[in-house]
């Protein structure tokens, strides 16, 4: 999915870019040659063929190209099979100690490798002012998204509320531990008061909701209403939930401030840099309703009840 799709994921960031702008040339992409030991590059693209990367006053858009060449497993597994045999009927041992097994997987992945094309994978990127707008939300491809920007000098950190001001309140759980930068439990709180509003509703159908007890995550789907209230009110913690938020449709990981599958209404337009500004419109629209929601609430978003049982480790965060 990328940001002038129907469905989007995106992640949003703070960003401080050089007032000559960022050097996407110092980390552009490079392809792949041919019968390279090169299993992987990254780089920057244009957003579209030949077009500047400069897309208006202080907003840029870009692409994220990440190639990768990676042997099949099966057809690896097998081959590998052929080798060690043919080393055992070579050395007439009755197997091949680790090593061995080791240097002939080696060999048999090269083989596979140097006759498949790369895998590859576009990134939507823009930033708009001092945001940046990343249409994934998986970590491993927002950290080469990261990586990528600082060697063109564009400095990034996630944006949430809970990092735009101190909190107010405890961000203390005995259910859920943050480990991932910009993660914070105020976020599940944040959603709890949030399906309280009555512009927001979980999806009563098709619902999908994770949350976290003491004891374990808990994954619903479907008619999850009865089931996720049930869950809050013995104390368990939010992570993400399927919801409407007024007329759009997203699932909202809490825990990291990122959106996912945001239906959006569609762009077309004559050319693409209008359908990206009216796409950036959007976006900075659900997430502006977000961060006012967050404004109006975080003065209820303290430690809930905690039911009175035995308390067990707490739940690390995915």
């Amino acid at each position: 999915m990328g940001l002038l799709s129907g469905t989007v994921s995106v992640t949003r960031f703070t960003v401080a870019v050089p007032p000559e702008g960022p050097d996407f040339e110092r980390a552009r992409f490079w392809a792949i040659e041919p019968g390279s030991d090169v299993r992987e590059r990254m780089g920057f693209v244009p957003f579209e063929l030949e077009a500047p990367y400069e897309v208006g006053s202080r907003r840029w858009a870009f692409r994220v190209r990440i190639d990768r060449i990676r042997a099949d497993a099966t057809a690896l597994k097998e081959r590998v099979r052929e080798l060690i045999r043919t080393e055992m009927e070579a050395t007439g041992a009755p197997f091949v100690g680790a090593k061995t097994r080791k240097r002939l997987r080696e060999l048999a992945e090269g083989e596979l490798c140097a006759r498949q094309a790369p895998r590859t994978r576009i990134l939507e990127c823009a930033i708009d002012g001092s945001l940046l707008y990343v249409a994934s939300t998986a970590k491993a491809h927002l950290g080469s998204v990261l990586t990528l920007l600082r060697q063109a000098g564009v400095e990034a950190d996630f944006k949430a509320p809970w990092l735009d001001e101190a909190p107010e309140v405890d961000e203390a759980s005995d259910v859920v531990i943050p480990k991932e930068p910009g993660q914070s439990v105020l976020g599940c709180r944040f959603l709890r008061a949030l399906l309280e509003e009555p512009e927001v509703m979980v999806e009563p159908e098709t619902g999908s909701v994770r949350l976290a007890t003491r004891e374990a995550k808990v994954s619903l789907t479907g008619a999850v209403l009865h089931d996720l209230f049930r869950y809050l009110e013995e104390g368990a913690e939010i992570l993400s939930a399927k919801l409407h938020l007024g007329p759009v449709p997203l699932r909202f990981d809490a825990l990291a401030y990122r959106l996912n599958g945001v239906r959006l209404e569609p762009v077309k337009n004559e050319h693409w840099t209008v359908d990206l500004d009216q796409r950036l419109e959007q976006i900075a629209a659900v997430f502006t309703l977000l961060d006012e929601k967050y404004a109006a609430l975080k003065e209820k978003l303290g430690a809930p009840m905690a039911p009175q049982e035995e308390t067990a480790e707490p739940a690390a965060a995915v």
